[in-house]
């Protein structure tokens, strides 16, 4: 059994990595590292592991692999600190706050002789995988554009809007100052095009909208052009529904071939293929995959293998898109100042 160390459990720790690595059959969490001392006793009942509150005492109490679930701006430390006592990464997205930071993220970790992977889970969903296996074999010919939505709130500008005076929803607020909604949640569907087409990006153009008041643009739209000249057009929004009382949201994939075309569509619970000999409907999932992921991670930790894992540079490229993609927005239109 693997031993796994977790730094950093907050909302995405508690509803995806942890239960994944509990369900587990290859690994086990061991030891949790939270830099607030109020919620130690709390973690400690809750997940029945060791929770620690200074970082050496917690790399030296015997794992084999960290797996980073801190807010972005501590990345960087987090892999510093795994990097000193020879530990495997798996990080979660956006990998870093910067280039800069990401390659020299790498580059320790390379020159450590350690793996360091982004939490691209994703990647890991039936829906993901079983698209990757068409495009792979041409069953839709060769793909000509790709059309990628995800349009929400993040939970709402407010905590509840029948309070008065309204309270901000801090998670939502945090995603803002770290980048907005392209560099949170966006690196996910730029990941996927590449890795679907097998094709870098070498052209990209943003365009967006503020409707909320801070630096980064809450709605964007994001057009890439691969390297083997197929388009991807990214939506994503944080101010979709915003402040409604009954928010919708939308998910979803096209990918249009010569041949046909894939759809898939989370709120409709539709994936299918329509092609010239009839229309496919395939199970649906869900877009997540955490447990996929930590199988393959599992994996890649036996092996000493890369496997299946999305890598360190994968966060790279994908961040750095997003990143771009925002800050052309912000130099171009930018109104507001953070709030």
């Amino acid at each position: 059994m693997l031993r796994i160390g977790l730094m950093g459990c907050g909302v995405v720790a508690n509803y995806g990595h942890i239960p994944s690595i509990n369900n587990s059959s290859k690994i086990e969490l061991v030891a949790i590292y939270e830099p607030d001392s109020t919620r130690k006793e709390e973690l400690e009942k809750k997940h029945n592991v060791q929770v620690f509150t200074d970082v050496e005492p917690f790399f030296r109490s015997g794992f084999d692999a960290v797996v980073i679930t801190s807010p972005a701006p501590f990345h960087y430390q987090n892999v510093v600190d795994a990097a000193r006592y020879g530990k495997h990464v798996l990080c979660e997205k956006p990998l870093a706050m910067d280039d800069k930071e990401a390659a020299e993220m790498i580059a320790m970790m390379d020159e450590a002789g350690l793996m360091l992977f982004t939490a691209f889970d994703y990647r890991f969903s039936p829906v993901a995988q079983r698209i990757k296996s068409i495009v792979e074999n041409k069953t839709i010919g060769e793909v000509r554009s790709l059309r990628l939505s995800y349009v929400w709130n993040n939970h709402g500008k407010y905590l509840n809007n029948n309070e008065i005076p309204p309270q901000l929803n801090l998670r939502r607020v945090e995603r803002m100052f770290e980048g907005g909604p392209m560099v949170d949640c966006g690196v996910h569907q730029i990941d996927l095009a590449r890795w679907w087409l097998n094709s870098d990006v070498h052209i990209q153009h943003s365009e967006g909208a503020w409707v909320d008041e801070y630096e980064a643009p809450d709605h964007m739209y994001l057009h890439l052009t691969h390297s083997n000249d197929v388009h991807t057009m990214l939506e994503i929004s944080y101010s979709y529904c915003f402040t409604a009382k009954e928010p919708v949201s939308h998910f979803i994939y096209e990918l249009i071939g010569t041949e046909g075309v894939i759809r898939y569509d989370r709120e409709s619970k539709l994936f299918e293929m329509r092609t010239s000999t009839g229309t496919t409907h395939f199970p649906f999932a869900r877009e997540k995959n955490f447990p996929g992921m930590y199988d393959a991670f599992a994996e890649s930790l036996e092996t000493g293998q890369i496997g299946e894992m999305p890598t360190g540079l994968d966060g790279l490229i994908a961040t750095r898109i997003a990143r771009t993609a925002t800050n052309e927005l912000i130099q171009r239109y930018g109104k507001f100042q953070k709030v």
